[in-house]
């Protein structure tokens, strides 16, 4: 990034203009390209992105807050920047598009368990609540030309304004890579994901398990030392070091088709259930080998069944 120094342009603007270069780079060699453009936007520390500032000044908003809006504007128009190019270079049509975070928000707005940042969810980036785990995920390929991407590609479909509702994560999007551009990973190479070209073209897998597991046995952050299970509509979050946050028990329990915004904990009144989704939990982390957190003696700290 050195042709940018002292020239005043803010990062999010740099890193696009590089990854445009790298696009016609690869066309220039006739090669087909894979492009990982990862913005520092949206992270802390909030930088405000000058050519946006204006935009944010009066609405009301801390300084942080008012920043954090510019470096969302600033993706977006990164995103299009990059629309537009593949549309004039002619190969739109030919050019899948995946955008995601890799966790929730992290805007300067409210505590980290609140609901707030990434309202109506509770929580936000590094809890162990909805709003800290879930991530955007939009999918399309770059030509907005319905007719013409169901005759280029009819081997990939993808339903247009549908929010898929089936659990996916990103370990899903390598097998989906693979299969949409013809490939295979190596014979001795292990993907933990599955392909979503199914999901993407609007077909319910009903034999894809509705199972996320989270596990985070570290400190310090918003949350410390948890694991979380989600199965079906139930998830239970293990503490291994009980908080104030976990309202000083080990365990929280939530049901999601009813309680999407994790307000009710039934870990007391569904004994059964806590049982059963702790259970499975350990049977999750022993399929990972996974490592856990440890005490001050050095012992290891293992989930316990209830």
């Amino acid at each position: 990034l050195d042709r940018y120094r002292g020239t005043g342009t803010f990062l999010t603007e740099a890193l696009t203009r590089e990854a445009l270069r790298e696009i016609d780079r690869s066309l220039e060699t006739e090669q087909p390209f894979f492009l990982y453009l990862a913005h520092y936007a949206v992270h802390a520390p909030f930088h405000s992105d000058p050519r946006f500032a204006d935009h944010y000044r009066d609405r009301g908003l801390s300084p942080q807050a008012q920043a954090y809006a510019t470096l969302i504007e600033g993706m977006d128009r990164s995103l299009c920047d990059l629309l537009d190019h593949l549309e004039a270079r002619g190969i739109a049509d030919d050019t899948l598009v995946l955008f995601l975070g890799d966790n929730g928000s992290d805007a300067p707005l409210g505590g980290p368990h609140d609901v707030a940042s990434s309202a109506p969810l509770r929580g936000k980036k590094g809890s162990h609540y909805e709003g800290g785990m879930r991530a955007p995920l939009i999918v399309a390929w770059a030509d907005a030309d319905a007719d013409r991407i169901a005759m280029r590609h009819p081997e990939l479909p993808i339903r247009r304004g549908v929010i898929e509702t089936q659990l996916t994560s990103v370990l899903d999007l390598m097998p989906t890579i693979l299969a949409a551009t013809g490939t295979s990973a190596p014979d001795a190479y292990r993907l933990d994901g599955a392909d979503l070209s199914s999901l993407l073209a609007g077909v319910v897998e009903e034999s894809r398990p509705e199972r996320f597991l989270m596990h985070y046995p570290h400190a310090p952050h918003r949350s410390d030392y948890f694991t979380v299970l989600r199965d079906g509509e139930w998830k239970v979050i293990y503490h291994y070091r009980p908080t104030d946050s976990s309202g000083g028990s080990h365990y929280q329990l939530f049901r999601l088709s009813d309680d999407p915004f994790e307000a009710n904990d039934l870990a007391a009144s569904e004994p059964e259930v806590l049982r059963r989704m702790m259970q499975r939990l350990v049977e999750e982390l022993e399929a990972c080998d996974a490592l856990y957190p440890i005490d001050e003696s050095g012992k290891e700290l293992r989930p316990i069944v209830p």
